[in-house]
């Protein structure tokens, strides 16, 4: 373990999350990490010094929770990844980028997200929303053990059969709760070709195109996820296909249609993110899962509003767990709505249009510095949660709420 200060040449490098608006906060120090026992050391170290830890894989956590004034444990050196027998073990530290290119080499991938320097530890934690999910389910659906340092340094390993409480919880609940993570293992699924789509059309038939998108969506065969974006200028739904394009109602709404067939999984999530250009825009949001689709005079509100909003379909392997199989309870919600702008009383204006129709229950991964009642992000496995956390830390020395971290 290295310890880091504040006069280390690499503090600022290390120190800055992938969100702007927390590259204010400055740890006391920095751990960076590059095995379980120097996460052990680096606990040790907190405890001794009674310095708040926050532990750091990819560093976007909407609430921050990945930044501290206390001890950062940095794990980016925790990145490796091995597969045996379509078992893949990944260190906690890599990033989404590097997973998809090391586990394709084996012809084999996980179902995550497209954002290529999200940490793969915090998205699993919080569930995991991606572009194979309507077919494979959550990341956290894949994970079949995990390695964890608990608050007073004992590392326990975790799967059905070992510590469950603490497996179940891991898989859903989001971040920075029981324990650190310092390694997965995932049942890998094959790597398949896939075709991106895209169909656009001017920000005019947006109240139309989101009719239509809410009704088909999260509904459609499996092997299909459109996601669905309104900006300033048009409406946009995007995604991927396993099979043929399939649009349902949306076709008959016209749209611009691109395509482009036969990409391999790393090549099709390159194109949906560029690893290469800093985006260091101050974006607020806030978002709802939906069970229900919105009324066509809200949807004309939230137009006027002016916030731009990304709409993510569930349904399919989603929602073919039952809610208490895993921490992870939202397996009968239609959709999520996110509502974002540089403006944050825009975002809270746009979200309180909406929040009527809403089921109330959040994301783990899209944490609220709004919300009050963590019980929103874990629905009726809220006390389970609890009991784990008083089992497994029972100190609360991991002072985040049963929310997220990553």
């Amino acid at each position: 373990m290295e310890l880091i200060g504040p006069d280390h040449p690499r503090y600022d490098e290390l120190r800055r999350p992938a969100l702007p608006q927390y590259g204010h906060v400055r740890p006391a120090v920095i751990a960076h990490c590059s095995t379980t026992d120097d996460v052990v050391e680096a606990l040790s170290y907190a405890r001794a010094h009674d310095l708040p830890v926050a532990a750091r894989s990819g560093g976007h956590c909407f609430a921050g929770h990945s930044s501290t004034t206390g001890l950062l444990l940095e794990l980016s050196g925790l990145s490796g990844l091995s597969v045996v027998d379509r078992k893949a073990t990944i260190g906690a530290g890599a990033r989404l980028a590097d997973v998809y290119r090391g586990l394709h080499e084996f012809g084999l991938t996980i179902p995550a997200g497209c954002g290529p320097t999200v940490g793969i530890a915090g998205l699993t934690l919080g569930g995991g929303l991606g572009l194979l999910g309507r077919k494979y389910g959550l990341t956290c659906d894949r994970l079949v053990a995990a390695t964890v340092v608990l608050a007073d340094g004992r590392v326990v390993e975790c799967d059905e059969e070992q510590e469950p409480e603490l497996f179940w919880a891991l898989r859903g609940a989001g971040g920075g709760q029981f324990g650190v993570l310092t390694s997965l293992v995932f049942a890998a699924v094959p790597s398949p070709a896939a075709t991106r789509f895209t169909l656009t059309w001017p920000r005019a038939r947006a109240a139309d195109v989101i009719d239509a998108w809410q009704t088909w969506a999260p509904d459609a065969p499996d092997d299909i996820t459109a996601s669905l974006a309104v900006t300033a200028d048009e409406a946009r739904i995007f995604g991927a296909t396993l099979t043929a394009e399939d649009f349902g109602p949306l076709g008959r709404l016209g749209g611009e249609l691109c395509v482009r067939s036969g990409l391999s999984w790393p090549a099709l999530k390159r194109s949906f993110s560029d690893e290469d250009v800093p985006d260091d825009r101050i974006i607020y949001s806030k978002s709802e899962f939906f069970a229900a689709p919105l009324p066509r005079d809200t949807i004309a509100q939230l137009l006027a509003a002016g916030c731009e909003l990304s709409f993510t379909p569930m349904g399919g392997a989603y929602n073919h767990v039952p809610p208490d199989a895993t921490a992870f309870a939202h397996r009968t919600e239609r959709f999520l709505l996110e509502h974002a702008a540089p403006d944050h009383d825009a975002v809270r204006r746009s979200w309180s249009i909406a929040h009527p129709h809403a089921s109330g229950h959040l994301y783990p991964n899209f944490p609220d510095p709004d919300l009050t009642d963590p019980a929103a992000y874990h629905g009726a496995n809220h006390p389970r949660l609890l009991a784990v956390k008083n089992t497994y830390d029972p100190h609360w020395f991991f002072r985040q709420p049963l929310g997220a971290a990553r």
